[in-house]
Formats: structure tokens, C-alpha cells, sequence
């Protein structure tokens, strides 16, 4: 996607610029709560003749993130993803003992959802045949380039399939990828709403389009316990869903900090705690949802517009 300056009703082309793997991989440790909502945990990380770049852990779903810096444009995004995270899924204990040592921590085993482990590799750029090996819809592995332009310009970029209708487990009979899909699970739609649940699935597909109407940078991110709506890499707001009804989290917000004219906004005393300021608003009917994206616009417009 080529970018442009501005200049005198002119456009400029932003001329890309090289750089080293080591670079990328130092400003991407550097900045890794930036890019990916990540906390790092250590690079380098050598275990049975495999050496991971960088480990991350996902504090919002608890769960380890491998990270790749690719510059070999032959490589497999498929195979090495997988080897990764059948490495991980066999030797748990050896990174929970590496996160512990890094961060002074008494991670346990059942600590970790391992279930939303994933994959990310990071590079220049991507050739056609690694990019259609994502479009399956349940791959835990992610590909991100990376350019950095004139003027320290850095830009990161995820890459997505508009295709992802068919699961790899219907098209490859690798042991490996069959082991690692036995645990290792991408959530969908499918996976928040319940049979029976049609009266919160209406109400849910009305909210979700209001939310994603409000500014075109949002994205919906499926996670185990909740459906995120995030801008860059923080979430503005979450919803779990119930089998009549909505419970909408607001994120580094509380109470104090809205304007709540009818007293809807409900406190989250343990996620105060954990996880930094939240409040919830319960979605019970259609009539709810203005006043509910009366409050989502105001998490939106305080820290994003």
C-alpha cells in the first residue's frame, strides 16, 4: 500500500527503507505493549533445538505468544508455526520456569489458557504462496509486516485472507498440526452464543455493527471468555454474552469518568483490581442499545478521537 505526503496539494511519495532483522526485532521488544498488547518475556529463548526469537505472554487472555522475525522469504508459515506451538504445548513447564525467572512471578500451569496459545510472525514482507496459507478460518498464527519509511516512519501491519471458510484440519493430515489443533482452539461467533440464545444474538448482531460503524480502525477480536472490539491494541469495549441478554464491559474507564444521566453503569470491583479501571452496562432489549453506545462513544471519543 504505497503512502503519500500531502505538500502543496502535491503527493509525495513516503519512500520505504531498508533495515536489519536484528533492528526489527529490538524496536518490536522495545514496543511490544504498542503493537500487540504484549508483555515481554525474553528473547532468544533456546529449548530442544529451537531457538524462539521473541516469547511474549497475552495478559488479557493469559496465554503465551511466540513471536518470528522472518527475512527467508522460502519459509513455511505453516509448518514453523506449528512446530512452535507443539514445542510449547510439550514443554509447558520449561515456559512457565522461563516466565517466572523473567518477571520474578509464581505462574502455575493452570494459570495459562493454553487453548488461545498462537503464532506471530514478523517481516518485510510476505510472498503469495505464505499468504494464502492462512486462509483457513481456525489458524492460530498471525503474519505482520513491518516497514519503516523516510522520517523514522515506522509502520506494522497485519495481513489477513478475505477467505477463511475451511479449517485446516480438513486439509492437512499432519501430525503435528493434528496434535496442536486437539488443544489449541480459535474462537468464532460460534463459540459465545449457546443454542437457544436468539434473543441475545439479535440483540449482539444490531451492537456489533453500531460499534464497528463508529470508526473503520476497530476490530472485533473473538477471545475465549468475551468478544473484544479493539482500536490499535487496546480494547475499547468487550461483550459477554448471556442467553437473553448483553453484559458490556468499558474499558480504562469507571464510573466517575462518564457521563451516566440514568445511573446504568455498573461497578467491576475485581477487574478495578486486575486489570485496571472497568465498568459494565447491562443490554437487556433493542431499547437499550442507544444508551449503550451513548457510553461506548464517550470511552471512544476520550481516548481515540
Amino acid at each position: 500500500m504505497p503512502l503519500f505526503k500531502l505538500q502543496n496539494d502535491n503527493l509525495e511519495p513516503i519512500v520505504s527503507k531498508d533495515f536489519k532483522e536484528k533492528t526489527l526485532q529490538s524496536i518490536t521488544e522495545k514496543n511490544l505493549n504498542k503493537i500487540f498488547n504484549l508483555k515481554f518475556v525474553s528473547t532468544e529463548f533456546a529449548l530442544h533445538n529451537f531457538r524462539i526469537d521473541t516469547l511474549a505472554f497475552d495478559e488479557e487472555n493469559s496465554s503465551f505468544v511466540i513471536i518470528e522475525y522472518k527475512k527467508d522469504r522460502s519459509f513455511s508459515v505453516i509448518d514453523q508455526g506449528y512446530s512452535y506451538l507443539s514445542l510449547l504445548l510439550n514443554n509447558k513447564a520449561d515456559f512457565i520456569l522461563e516466565y517466572n525467572e523473567k518477571n520474578n512471578k509464581s505462574l502455575k500451569r493452570e494459570d495459562v489458557d493454553w487453548t488461545q496459545s498462537r503464532v506471530i510472525f514478523v517481516a518485510k514482507d510476505f510472498t503469495s504462496y505464505q499468504l494464502n496459507a492462512i486462509n483457513f478460518r481456525d489458524l492460530p498464527i498471525e503474519l505482520w509486516e513491518a516497514k519503516l519509511y523516510q522520517n523514522d516512519i515506522f509502520l506494522y501491519n497485519q495481513l489477513k485472507s478475505p477467505d477463511t471458510n475451511e479449517s485446516i484440519k480438513t486439509v492437512s493430515k499432519s501430525k503435528t498440526i493434528e496434535s496442536v489443533s486437539r488443544e489449541v482452539k480459535k474462537y468464532t461467533i460460534s463459540d459465545h452464543f449457546k443454542e437457544g440464545w436468539e434473543t441475545s444474538k439479535e440483540i449482539y448482531e444490531i451492537l456489533r455493527d453500531r460499534i464497528l460503524e463508529i470508526d473503520s480502525r476497530i476490530e472485533e477480536k473473538f477471545n475465549r471468555n468475551f468478544i473484544g472490539y479493539k482500536l490499535g491494541s487496546n480494547n475499547i469495549c468487550t461483550i459477554h454474552t448471556r442467553q437473553t441478554k448483553l453484559s458490556v464491559s468499558l474499558i480504562r474507564v469507571d464510573k466517575e469518568d462518564l457521563k451516566d444521566p440514568d445511573k446504568k453503569i455498573k461497578e467491576i470491583p475485581w477487574k478495578k483490581l486486575e486489570w485496571g479501571k472497568q465498568c459494565k452496562v447491562i443490554v437487556e432489549n433493542k431499547q437499550d442499545l442507544d444508551y449503550t453506545m451513548f457510553l461506548i462513544k464517550q470511552v471512544y471519543e476520550k481516548f481515540y478521537k
